[in-house]
């Protein structure tokens, strides 16, 4: 990394959220550590990604606020102050025509230059960093509207890197890759919160993927955070199988030593047969 920025944590006090009358997140307070990868993960429609979006100020509370670690509530923020702080990967973004990798993983440098497109002196260093680790230099020249999903999903990621801010919000990041690149978006995010000091906040269907990746887990489950802390703590099979409706079963990984999940469906238990006479 190139950037001055400043590490930040970043915490969420009491939070609701809704859609019009809909309240879809109760009263969640939320902490994101500085440096430290946070994992926030639970059935669909518990609530994460919009948690997660709160925390990017795309999903204003009902009630509640959202502080830096050092006391800052990010709405007093300006847009480009906020933009070198806080950056998100959504689920889904729009795929711009007539442009080029280059250009969209360039875009993430805008909140560094200011009006009128001023000196970006670290510019250059941070987008071809943000390639580079994302795997995306070797066609940096491409329209992005002939990408694959996979490839799309990493250019915006390297979009995001190149805005160097100190806390990283990731939506659903393995979404479309395949398992090569999901390992690297893991093995990144680890690098990032190890060797850069970035806080990463992240929402994952996955929870062995979580488990690996996170220090922290955040479980949710309709609206409302079930449990937080270690994976070990979090990942308990009777809460697992209570938030998901099935039946989950947790045991440690003999080769990594991590934590291991496994749904059991009404077919993976086969009764014994009776050997043929």
């Amino acid at each position: 990394m190139t950037s001055d920025r400043l590490p930040h944590g970043v915490r969420g006090d009491h939070l609701s959220l809704a859609y019009g009358s809909d309240e879809v997140v109760r009263d969640a307070s939320i902490t994101l550590p500085v440096a430290r990868v946070t994992a926030l993960v639970g059935p669909n429609g518990s609530g994460k990604s919009t948690l997660l979006r709160s925390l990017a100020r795309l999903h204003p509370p009902r009630s509640g606020r959202i502080l830096l670690d050092d006391g800052t509530d990010v709405s007093t923020l300006t847009r480009p102050e906020f933009a070198r702080t806080i950056t998100l990967l959504a689920q889904s973004r729009p795929t711009p025509g007539g442009i080029t990798v280059q250009d969209v993983v360039e875009f993430g440098r805008h909140p560094h230059r200011g009006r009128f497109r001023s000196a970006d002196p670290e510019g250059a260093a941070a987008i071809a960093h943000a390639m580079d680790v994302t795997g995306v230099a070797d066609f940096a020249d491409r329209p992005v509207d002939r990408l694959s999903g996979g490839q799309l999903q990493r250019v915006w990621l390297a979009s995001c890197l190149a805005q160097e801010t100190g806390v990283l919000l990731l939506d659903e990041p393995t979404t479309y890759l395949d398992l090569r690149y999901q390992v690297e978006i893991l093995d990144l995010m680890r690098e990032l919160a190890d060797e850069h000091a970035v806080t990463i906040g992240v929402v994952l269907h996955d929870l062995d993927q979580a488990a690996a990746v996170a220090d922290h887990l955040v479980l949710l489950s309709r609206g409302d955070i079930v449990a937080a802390g270690a994976p070990g703590d979090v990942l308990e099979s009777q809460r697992l199988t209570d938030v998901y409706g099935i039946r989950i079963d947790v045991d440690t990984d003999p080769f990594t030593g991590g934590i291991r999940t496994r749904a059991i469906g009404r077919h993976h238990i086969r009764p014994e047969r009776t050997p043929a006479a």
